[in-house]
């Protein structure tokens, strides 16, 4: 059995069946693991979603920004954005159960064997590992028992410090925000979330990328989507990006776990 972790989708179907392909993955036998944002701005979020679900427990997905605002527009309350391309999966007959699929899905997972975790996002570095875990499993036990009620309350940019956040909603949208939108931290490791540029272009030097503060990664590996504009590229070396930008016209990219191989596939078609 081999482990394949692949960046984010975002309904780039095409490409990710190709680099699958590319990389031999057989899902009676294998695993793939996915950094999140499985659906949105590309041409095909609902063929996405029906071959994932359809691979069972072979598909190991973590859910990203996208994906719960996805859930948030399902239950109504909110509508796509300009860019996304989401009418089909919406206008499905199946698309009941196929968000079924998606919301029973964590926001954290640990890779069998090692200490390596993948997030959309990554580690907030005012948490700890094991904090992290904990709030990735409130936030699913929360989308489980009043899902619509706290897709709700998850929108919005504070607090963004953890020490900030005084009760349940306030812990529960830090927690989403770390692990789904955040790039950039202040020194003191307090969320920030209007820079998406590559570290070398953010013209603002009081921000830092969240994994050049995070001292739990001298210690772990962790695995993240979600950073385009890093181009799979990360100062730190226990990170692995793997949103190299497909749907925006750069790259599929496809990690296999066991020794570090990665597979590439270019984009077919330029969304926005």
């Amino acid at each position: 059995m081999a482990i394949y972790l692949v960046g984010d989708v975002q309904g780039c179907y095409v490409e990710l069946r190709q680099v699958l392909d590319q990389a031999g993955f057989d899902q009676n036998k294998d695993e793939l693991w996915l950094t999140g944002d499985l659906v949105a701005r590309g041409p095909d979020s609902l063929a996405t979603l029906r071959y994932l679900r359809s691979l069972g427990d072979s598909a190991k997905p973590v859910l990203g920004n996208h994906d719960l605002h996805l859930l948030a527009i399902w239950e109504g309350f909110k509508k796509p954005h300009k860019k996304d391309y989401l009418q089909a999966v919406l206008d499905a007959p199946d698309a009941p159960e196929l968000m079924t699929w998606l919301a029973s899905q964590p926001l954290l997972r640990k890779l069998p064997d090692c200490q390596a975790y993948m997030s959309h996002a990554g580690l907030a570095p005012q948490w700890d590992i094991d904090t992290a875990i904990e709030q990735a499993g409130f936030i699913h036990q929360c989308l489980q028992s009043d899902r619509r009620f706290y897709l709700e309350a998850m929108y919005g940019n504070e607090p963004a410090a953890w020490q900030h956040a005084k009760n349940e909603l306030q812990r529960f949208r830090y927690s989403v925000n770390a692990l789904t939108r955040m790039r950039y931290c202040t020194p003191s490791g307090d969320l920030e979330f209007t820079h998406k540029e590559h570290p070398e272009h953010n013209p603002d030097s009081n921000l830092t990328p969240w994994f050049e503060l995070d001292q739990n990664l001298n210690s772990t590996e962790w695995i993240i989507g979600h950073w385009a504009t890093l181009e799979g590229q990360c100062s730190h070396p226990n990170v692995y990006a793997l949103d190299t930008g497909c749907v925006w016209g750069g790259t599929m990219t496809l990690l296999r776990w066991d020794d570090k191989k990665r597979f590439q596939v270019p984009s077919v078609k330029r969304i926005g």
